[in-house]
């Protein structure tokens, strides 16, 4: 399931650049550190992928 946001988007590539032991997880705050305590490392994965264009800044 791709990112509805363009801040969902990058909050997914936060947490998975700390899931891989890139970024140090004391890092992260918010939807990031949610997103990295309770997603696997693929769903991550599907939900950083894909274009931002035409996506909002901010989802509803």
């Amino acid at each position: 399931m791709p990112a509805k946001s363009k801040a969902q988007q990058k909050a997914a590539g936060a947490a998975l650049s700390a899931k891989r032991g890139d970024t140090p997880k004391s890092k992260l705050k918010g939807a990031s550190k949610q997103m990295a305590e309770s997603m696997t490392e693929k769903q991550l994965e599907d939900f950083a992928k894909g274009s931002t264009k035409g996506k909002p800044e901010h989802a509803d």
